[in-house]
This record gives C-alpha cells, structure tokens and sequence, in this order.
C-alpha cells in the first residue's frame, strides 16, 4: 500500500471513529452535549472529504482502502443527517406567541442555565413567521384548570421531558426536554389562559440550551404539543 493510501486509511478510520466517539461521549455524560456533537461533526465533515477524495482514487484504478470506504460510508451519513437542516432558520427559540411570549422563569433558577439570558429575542419573532407562520396557540374548549390539568398529564407522559415546575395557581408549566442521544437539553414553558365562554388559551415556548439552530426541534416540539392539546379536547 502506497503511503498516499496508508494517510488516507488512517484519516479515514479516525474520522468515522470520531462520528461513532462523539454521540457516545456525550450521550453518557464525559462531555458536554456540544463537545460530543462538535466531535462528531469534525469526525463527519473530514469523512466526507475523505471519501470524495477515495472515490476518485478508486475509479483511476489505485483501489479503495478500508479507511477510505469508512470514509465514503460515513460521509454519506453525515450528508444525511446534515440535510435534516436544511431549510431551518438560525434561531433556537420558538413560542406560539412572539408579542407576549410565556418567561422562563423557574428555568432561570436551574443551575445549568446560570448567567443565560432567557429572554425571548424579539427579532426572532420576524424569523419565525418567515418559517412557521403555521405555529399557533391551543384554543381548548374547556375551563383554564381543567385545560392546565390535561396539559400536565400530556407533558408528564413524555418519556424525554422532565416537569421542573407545575403552578397550579398561575396555570404555568415549565419542563426540560432531553434529547436520547446527545443529551440536549431544551427548555418548555406552557401558559393557559382564559379565552371568553369557559374556553382557554394554551401558549408554548421551546428553547434550546445549545447551539444558535435547533434543526426544527424546537417548532417541532410545539406543533406536537399543540396538537395533543386539541385532539384531547375533540374527544
């Protein structure tokens, strides 16, 4: 084996390595969840090189090393998951209202979020529309308790939210959602109001810890809630 193709094998095995390393550092705590990912999308951007770079040795006929064809496999994953983005603005903050969006306020007490500034962005709320303009409140046909009371059966059933805080008086719930394989961290806070007739108004935000894009986490996450929410009433 030439020592062109020696490099390239090396490059390629630790840079599919490093894909493999990152989401398993930081899925069991050794890292940051961003450290975990920055290894990973260091590990994917260098495969990609790498495999472009084993393709075109291979087809002039210099043959395809194992590390180069590591590197074509895991370019294409990278590729793949990469593409999961695309499209998504560049904020990480999403609420279903942007005039008067609900506060983190018990999350500005966790000690991971000491020194963050949760405060919702008011130019995103342009960037939102832009995006999500489809993001709405829940309009639940039923009284403001009864509404926060099936709210919090919804989000105490999600198996990757943790309710941090639930006030029954103010009608305001408040959970962190942890995502399975890096273990992001996204900060909710669900609001009910009343809304004329016994009827009542449920607003959610979703934020993200990390990162200045969420890959449509975030808006995600409120359209499923918000979803729930009015399917519940409907039954």
């Amino acid at each position: 084996m030439r020592y062109g193709q020696l490099v390239r094998n090396a490059i390629g095995l630790v840079a599919a390595l490093a894909m493999a390393i990152g989401p398993l550092i930081a899925h069991f705590r050794i890292v940051p969840p961003l450290g975990g990912f920055v290894v990973f999308a260091l590990g994917g951007l260098v495969s990609v090189v790498t495999g472009l770079v084993s393709i075109v040795q291979g087809l002039r006929g210099r043959g395809l090393t194992l590390g180069g064809g590591l590197g074509v496999l895991a370019g294409v994953c990278f590729i793949g998951i990469a593409s999961r983005g695309a499209g998504h603005p560049r904020i990480n903050d999403f609420t279903t209202d942007p005039t008067d969006p609900p506060a983190l306020r018990f999350a500005a007490t966790l000690p991971a979020n000491q020194g963050r500034d949760l405060g919702y962005p008011q130019a995103f709320a342009t960037i939102q529309h832009e995006c999500c303009a489809d993001l709405h409140p829940a309009k639940v046909p039923a009284p403001p308790r009864a509404t926060y009371d099936r709210a919090l059966a919804l989000a105490m059933a999600r198996p990757d939210w943790t309710v941090t805080q639930a006030d029954g008086d103010g009608l305001v719930i408040e959970a962190v959602e942890t995502s399975q394989l890096f273990r992001f961290q996204d900060d909710i806070v669900i609001r009910v109001r009343p809304d004329g007739d016994g009827a009542s108004r449920v607003d959610v935000r979703s934020k993200s810890r990390d990162g200045k894009g969420d890959m449509g986490a975030n808006a995600a996450r409120i359209r499923q809630l918000v979803g729930a929410l009015e399917a519940s009433a409907r039954r």
